[in-house]
């Protein structure tokens, strides 16, 4: 009996729990070294929420129009009463820890530690390797798979830093070209014919002046003496790949293209650095993704405050006790999103763009569900995040990471359901020019996050169109969260990067005017007593139905899978319907009618 009882005990000790495994190395990696024994390591592990499925439903709640608890956004304090883990799950995992002579801290359901490699590779049981981009780029300290003793992993939802790699450059702009402005054709001169509405701002290139036309957006906020500075509306984008938004540029930009049309003087922004993040003025690293979140987030959202996030995370962090100088140890959305939910509630802003990026397949699926979730507890209190939905169509590559299926490709953070992806448009600036699809807003459906309810009727309505036979149903998830949300224009934007006047395109033009049309509609709630919108997403749904809120783009369609043998030479694409449609999703945002929705009676003036 007592031989039983030890043998009973061995196994418990020893039986594990796989937490994540990756087949072989990612494509576009290699591995160049195995970690050295005595390298040292920081690793964080995300405890177990035991009312994350009760937070969900609240924060649905908080969101959904008609609902009683409609816009009861939370509080820091109320919203950690919902993320809390159990007392079990922070003895569990320390005394784990401890077992191993790691000291770690606790921060609510988050516990961090910093260690050797050979320590982690023993508490893991796996092996800590350097791995590099073949096209070249950092290296990261990653492993292919790790597991836990069974007792802990019921506590725990994932260890990062571990086989969290993502495709080289994935983690990416969504800036799909970028021209010299001469390449393009000048506004014409002021008696030239355009039509009764649009300015000539919208020939040849896409201004802030085209673009409130375009989307009749006049409204602006008071900011006069007598506005109350300690809770003001505000908006932010992030700045990730050492990208610094330039004041300078700012600057041009606004004389070229604001200040002449109306009484914007220098207006600029403030920067919050993160995770080793920098605002470096005089850097020789591309600019042009923050230049084109801060000027047009600045130009559709003024006179609102603006924050650039600058988030580092690709190269050498400054040390810390806890974070040693380790290249590739860490992770930029975790770094953010835990600062962010870590302010005060004053301090957030009520409106975030993000304009990067990457292969939904690339993220492991516990850690792509994590992230969502701190987007959630986001929306939870108040903050509405709009996040590009990328360049791509139906995918790239459309090949699984271990090239052996085909199927379509959708984004992360993009086809996050706490999130509201933005696709893009082109045309409709001249006479009888109707806006259409953009050819590389990308689409499609999850195949980590499930549909949920606030978009599903639209959705399977789309579904049905496409009937029971149509020869893209194999190669999409039909019951995954379909994107994009909502759409604007993307195409031959005109900004400033490095004193040089650009024109770029993407998904990543349009999400930072939606945004700030987001922003403004905030401020006109604020204005009337409301609360901000916060998660936005079942909002839209219901005001593009009550309100007619949205014009609906009907036709182009977004392209991708070039090549590939299944969709021949052009490769396969969503079109552009009536209705949702995975290329621009309700459609193009109509500002007077959201104006009126969100804050009735307010003038768009």
């Amino acid at each position: 009996m007592l031989l039983f009882k030890l043998a009973a005990l061995a196994a418990l000790v020893s039986a594990r729990r796989i937490m994540d495994t990756l087949i072989t190395v990612p494509r576009g990696w290699k591995e160049i070294r195995k970690a050295s024994p005595d390298e040292p390591i920081f690793l964080r592990i995300a405890l177990k929420q035991p009312r994350s499925a009760a937070l969900d439903q609240a924060v649905l709640d908080i969101s959904t129009p008609g609902h009683p608890n409609y816009g009861m956004h939370m509080t820091r304090k109320q919203l950690r009463a919902y993320t809390a883990p159990s007392e079990a799950s922070v003895a569990a995992a320390m005394e784990w820890l401890a077992s191993h002579g790691i000291k770690a801290s606790v921060d609510h359901d988050w516990i961090s530690f910093t260690t050797t490699v050979s320590t982690a590779n023993r508490l893991l049981d796996t092996q800590f390797s350097w791995y590099q981009p073949i096209a070249g780029g950092l290296p990261q300290l990653r492993t292919l798979s790790y597991s836990v003793p069974d007792h802990v992993g019921v506590h725990i939802d994932l260890i990062q830093p571990t086989t969290r790699f993502g495709y080289p450059g994935t983690r990416k702009s969504a800036i799909l070209k970028a021209y010299p402005i001469e390449a393009f054709p000048h506004p014409p001169s002021s008696n030239s014919h355009l039509g009764e509405k649009l300015p000539n701002e919208c020939i040849g290139y896409i201004s802030p002046t085209c673009l409130k036309e375009m989307y009749n957006v006049h409204y602006r906020p008071n900011m006069d003496s007598g506005y109350d500075n300690s809770s003001i509306t505000k908006v932010a984008f992030a700045s990730f790949l050492h990208q610094y938004a330039r004041y300078s540029d700012l600057k041009l930009f606004e004389h070229a293209y604001i200040t002449k049309s109306s009484s914007i003087g220098n207006h600029t922004f403030s920067v919050e650095l993160i995770n080793g993040g920098l605002n470096d003025q005089e850097s020789p690293m591309n600019s042009m993704e923050a230049n084109l979140d801060a000027q047009y987030l600045m130009a559709l959202s003024y006179p609102l405050p603006m924050i650039e996030y600058s988030t580092g995370g690709l190269g050498p962090l400054v040390p810390t006790p806890n974070q040693p100088e380790v290249p590739g140890s860490n992770e930029p959305y975790l770094e953010w999103l835990l600062y962010l939910l870590n302010k005060s509630d004053l301090a957030l802003p009520q409106t975030i763009s993000v304009s990067y990026g990457e292969e939904e397949q690339s993220v492991p699926r516990e850690y792509a569900l994590k992230v969502c979730s701190l987007f959630r507890d986001l929306g939870a209190r108040g903050v509405s995040v709009l996040f590009a939905s990328g360049d791509s169509g139906p995918g790239d590559a459309c090949t699984d990471i271990n090239g052996n299926s085909t199927f379509f490709e959708p984004t992360f953070p993009g086809a996050c359901p706490w999130v509201t992806s933005v696709g893009g448009t082109v045309g409709g600036t001249g006479p009888g020019d109707e806006e259409k699809a953009a050819g590389f807003s990308s689409g499609g459906f999850s195949t980590i996050y499930e549909q949920p309810p606030w978009q599903r009727e639209v959705v399977q309505k789309y579904l049905a169109s496409l009937g029971k036979n149509h020869s893209y149903l194999g190669y999409f998830n039909r019951t995954g969260r379909a994107f994009p949300d909502i759409s604007a224009q993307s195409q031959r934007f005109v900004i400033y990067d490095k004193g040089v006047a650009t024109l770029v395109a993407g998904t990543s033009a349009s999400t930072p005017v939606v945004a700030g049309m987001v922003g403004l509609l905030n401020a006109a709630r604020k204005a009337r007593g409301k609360p901000p919108l916060g998660f936005l997403n079942p909002w839209l749904y219901n005001v593009s139905v009550t309100m007619d809120a949205f014009m609906d783009i009907k036709s182009g369609y977004g392209i991708g899978c070039r090549g590939k043998r299944e969709f021949g030479y052009w490769g396969a694409q969503w079109n552009a319907t009536e209705g949702w449609d995975p290329v621009t999703g309700l459609g193009t945002p109509l500002f007077d009618k959201l104006l009126e929705a969100a804050a009735p009676g307010t003038k768009n003036a």
